[in-house]
């Protein structure tokens, strides 16, 4: 056979212009998404093993249960976002509908475990405001633990509020003293007296509650949301306190606003906040930090002799206990001083 005969077969059994029909895998996916105009709003009331109760409309009495869509991969959803919901909405028992959309966040409340936990923990979004719940006694207050709360607040993008619980126990003077330069608005409430001034800071408004374990936090919400029912736990022998709330969840308030009690928790660590956002929150010593030096840890004498902090405090145009404050945060963060316990 000669060469050109060889071609010829070969051209034959060339198969380049047989159309193949492509496997389910190798299909190219359409960057199109469907626009679900028809979606409705709602708020995410609580989070349980991926499924998101949603208050349709943000109305209390119209609970959707929703999946995520498939097109929302691993998007979170945490309480307070605020979604739209396509699928079955009616609410009735087995139905299911679909989130599809999740709004941009006005604020986050970010926390990790610890100071070394690499992994950010998104608590609550779109809240106007953080009430740090803490004890006067049985347990004693956590000066540390108020102050990093205020720090999570500030560069979350919520406005904080200071609670001090059991006045019956014990007196607020020390406490108010340590926080009276600070702009913070700061409540004092009984275990023998109703909220009424708790009510009035949260109403209308959506807050995130945040406290240690047996500081009053639930009983506080039991008051304020009746049929809250949420379970109130003895502090325990160690003195932290046993968990008592273990999700977070938004309760509506009877004269309008929503409160998330979220769970009580042990630490509340800042590795997702860079020193530069610790200091953000004291606007008094934003410019002193730019002057510096490149190395400066913002300790003082004799860690940082020409730490430009100092000169401002100094100067009059800060106070020392703002410093101290600062500086509180600034080394729990460097893992020097474990102020927290």
């Amino acid at each position: 056979m000669t060469g050109r005969a060889r071609r010829d077969d070969w051209r034959r059994l060339d198969e380049a212009d047989v159309r193949v029909r492509p496997g389910r895998g190798t299909r190219p996916r359409s960057k199109l998404r469907p626009e679900h105009a028809d979606a409705r709003s709602a708020l995410v009331v609580e989070v349980d093993r991926g499924r998101w109760t949603c208050a349709l409309d943000g109305d209390p009495d119209r609970e959707v249960v929703a999946m995520r869509a498939r097109e929302l991969g691993r998007t979170p959803i945490v309480v307070g976002d605020r979604v739209d919901l396509v699928g079955d909405t009616s609410g009735r028992p087995d139905t299911l509908a679909r989130v599809v959309r999740v709004a941009d966040r006005s604020s986050v409340l970010r926390r990790t475990a610890d100071d070394n936990d690499p992994f950010e923990r998104v608590v609550v979004a779109n809240a106007e405001q953080l009430m740090i719940v803490c004890a006067l006694a049985d347990p004693p207050p956590r000066t540390g633990f108020i102050d990093r709360c205020l720090v999570a607040a500030f560069t979350g993008g919520l406005g904080p509020v200071l609670c001090l619980t059991k006045a019956d126990l014990a007196s607020p003077d020390e406490l108010l003293a340590g926080y009276a330069e600070l702009d913070l608005r700061i409540l004092v409430t009984r275990h023998d007296e109703e909220p009424d001034v708790l009510r009035e800071a949260l109403a209308h408004k959506v807050s995130a509650l945040v406290g240690h374990s047996g500081v009053g936090k639930s009983t506080l919400v039991n008051k304020l949301v009746p049929d809250a029912d949420r379970a109130i736990g003895a502090v325990s022998a160690v003195g932290k306190g046993r968990h008592t709330s273990t999700t977070a969840v938004a309760l509506p308030l009877p004269g309008g606003g929503w409160v998330v009690d979220t769970p009580g928790i042990r630490s509340f660590g800042l590795a997702h906040v860079r020193p530069g956002d610790i200091v953000a929150a004291f606007p008094e010593f934003v410019e002193a930090v730019e002057e510096c030096p490149s190395n400066c840890g913002h300790r003082g004498p004799p860690e940082d002799p020409d730490c430009m902090l100092d000169v401002v405090t100094a100067a009059g145009e800060a106070t020392a206990g703002r410093l101290g404050s600062l500086r509180r945060l600034l080394a729990s963060r460097a893992g020097l001083d474990e102020y927290q316990d």
